[in-house]
């Protein structure tokens, strides 16, 4: 039996395991299995592999990962603190969703904080990791009419997370992790979770790039706010018309 992609993903560099059941079995392998579990679950969710308003599959999953319901229940519960996923009584674990006054809130929040990530990404970047900045997004500039909308939307993640560690103090990172997890894993109406076409977002992506990369914080900062004021005015229209 083949893992699902979620445990192949997350265990790519532990040992695997002999039997006729080849998924990964955490119960074996780690002794803090919340963590492990919390993380796994994190990942699934960043991949929209569990998606908004769908119950989460308990018995399966913890067979899967080779543990008791307990540590997986920890971890959801670690989950629904950040409110990433909600227990219904007598139900279970099912994950949240989110109306789209709550996402403007969201991205509100984003274009103050991860504009002060990417000033502080400016002043604090490495030669080295200038080199790797300007990696991203390489295979779509270019491409007149970007049709590959996933990996668009997954380099857009990595992007905007390689920020974050260079950028984010702990605290911070931690708040927009999460933030960002809702923008992207959360929308049930934008294609893998962007609110607006590459065409219109890979000459702003780049602009940043080339900002962050002269270490010119305050326009890199400025380019960041813009860039989510953009996609929240679109947000905002799209409000509007349902109303």
């Amino acid at each position: 039996m083949t893992p699902p992609a979620y445990l192949r993903k997350a265990s790519a560099s532990a040992p695997k395991a002999t039997g006729r059941r080849s998924v990964i079995n955490l119960g074996a392998e780690h002794e803090n299995l919340d963590q492990k579990a919390y993380q796994i679950l994190k990942a699934m969710i960043m991949d929209r592999q569990l998606l908004p308003g769908e119950k989460i599959p308990q018995e399966k999953l913890a067979e899967d990962l080779g543990i008791s319901r307990t540590p997986l229940i920890n971890a959801l519960k670690f989950l629904e603190k950040e409110k990433l996923v909600q227990s219904i009584p007598r139900r279970g674990f099912f994950m949240r969703t989110f109306t789209k006054k709550e996402m403007i809130s969201i991205f509100e929040l984003r274009e103050v904080l991860e504009g002060l990530a990417a000033r502080k990404a400016a002043q604090k970047i490495t030669d080295s990791q200038i080199v790797q900045l300007q990696k991203f997004f390489k295979p779509f500039v270019g491409d007149k009419d970007i049709v590959d909308i996933r990996n668009y939307a997954r380099e857009d993640r990595r992007f905007h997370n390689f920020l974050l560690d260079i950028g984010a103090k702990e605290f911070l990172k931690s708040i927009l992790e999460t933030y960002n997890i809702i923008s992207y894993s959360y929308q049930v109406v934008a294609p893998e979770g962007l609110v607006r076409h590459p065409r219109e977002t890979i000459h702003e992506h780049q602009a940043m790039i080339e900002a962050i990369a002269r270490r010119d914080a305050e326009m890199a900062e400025t380019l960041m706010r813009r860039h989510f004021q953009r996609s929240k005015a679109v947000l905002e229209g799209s409000l509007n018309t349902d109303e």
